[in-house]
């Protein structure tokens, strides 16, 4: 394609249409409540406090509505959205639905590049909010199409390439940000450890480099399925570190080092079985009375080995983590016994060990296999 230039008048109109857009953004996210950070009281855990941000409350059901706003925002002022355009992006699901929540918002057509064994509630929940699903059947190839789309003239939102650049992880209401501020009544307020997952990176980045910026004591960890890219990557130092085993959790396992991982700032990888994080995502709906995905299982694992260590060492203190999204988007997949089975996965043991943990304070590990 070649560049279109402006006429001053097209210019002029041009300009208007953004800033009409970037109002838009404003508006929402100024009518946008805080999502709630729920307090996990166990009696194990005497002395340590768990606490969980629920950002499935979010508007588009998920932590990614943050990231949406803020990829959409940092198009417009970098210059590359225009009226009119076609708005792209690679995600496998709570992304692209919440950009396709946004797009329609903004008038603009959306274009959602996802693996073809996406789970089928989030490819018809973009589909609802007018976005269109282009189905790839290798994960690997995502990123390729998404480009092919913006060779075409789609503005490419690129949440791996740009996740950790466009949220502002001074604060302006960042997730790290918000966590630290609803915990300033608690007993312990600057927590021991945060606790999150890595899709992009963007949400560890700004963490990461928040509590460092406050200058806080606070660690962060990552929860990572077993054998994902991140975790064998961090540990070697190697960025371009390869998963060494598929995940059936969507959202992060990346099959490798995505941009936005920044190694530096993470002090522990916790890597997680994906029975144990289905385990924890049908735990979950016991201790909340509600669902949540296989990534907030994830985070849950994670968390009670941080504090069954904590415990261990006679150590007090407080860990946070996030609840991602909604899980009613697996009821076809994570949550339905036929689809587990047909896959080899038997959580049964994980749901003992976790069950044995909330109930004694110890970890309690499940052989491979």
């Amino acid at each position: 394609m070649h560049p279109v230039i402006a006429t001053p008048g097209g210019a002029a109109q041009a300009r208007a249409w953004s800033n009409h857009a970037l109002l838009l953004l404003r508006r929402e996210a100024a009518r946008s409540a805080d999502t709630h950070l729920l307090h996990l009281d166990i009696p194990a855990f005497r002395d340590i406090r768990l606490y969980f941000k629920d950002e499935s409350s979010h508007p588009t059901g998920s932590l990614k509505h943050r990231l949406a706003r803020s990829l959409f925002l940092y198009a417009l002022c970098n210059g590359r959205l225009q009226a009119g355009q076609a708005v792209v992006d690679a995600s496998s699901g709570s992304t692209a639905i919440s950009e396709a929540w946004f797009a329609r918002m903004l008038g603009l057509h959306f274009i959602a590049v996802m693996p073809a064994c996406t789970a089928p509630r989030k490819i018809a929940d973009v589909q609802a909010l007018g976005g269109q699903c282009d189905l790839v059947d290798d994960p690997a190839d995502v990123h390729a199409r998404a480009a092919w789309h913006a060779a075409r003239g789609a503005c490419h939102l690129d949440q791996f390439g740009l996740a950790e650049r466009a949220t502002d992880w001074r604060g302006n209401n960042n997730i790290a940000e918000s966590i630290l501020g609803q915990l300033e009544q608690e007993a312990d307020r600057e927590p021991e450890w945060i606790v999150c997952g890595a899709g992009t990176g963007g949400t560890s980045a700004t963490i990461g480099r928040y509590v460092r910026y406050r200058g806080l004591r606070t660690r962060l960890c990552v929860a990572e399925p077993t054998g994902g890219a991140f975790a064998q990557g961090w540990r070697s130092g190697d960025r371009a570190a390869r998963a060494s085993r598929p995940t059936v959790i969507e959202g992060i396992g990346r099959s490798g080092v995505e941009p936005g991982f920044l190694f530096d700032i993470v002090d522990d990888v916790i890597e997680v079985p994906d029975e144990a994080s289905i385990a924890a995502a049908w735990e979950l709906e016991r201790l909340f009375g509600r669902r949540y995905g296989g990534s907030s299982g994830t985070n849950l694992v994670a968390c009670l080995q941080l504090a069954a260590r904590m415990h261990a060492r006679g150590q007090r203190g407080s860990i946070v983590s996030l609840l991602c999204d909604r899980g009613e988007r697996y009821d076809g997949t994570l949550f339905n016994p036929d689809w587990l089975r047909s896959r080899q996965l038997d959580i049964a043991p994980w749901s003992a060990a976790l069950e044995a943990t909330l109930a004694d304070g110890r970890w309690y590990d499940v052989a491979p296999g």
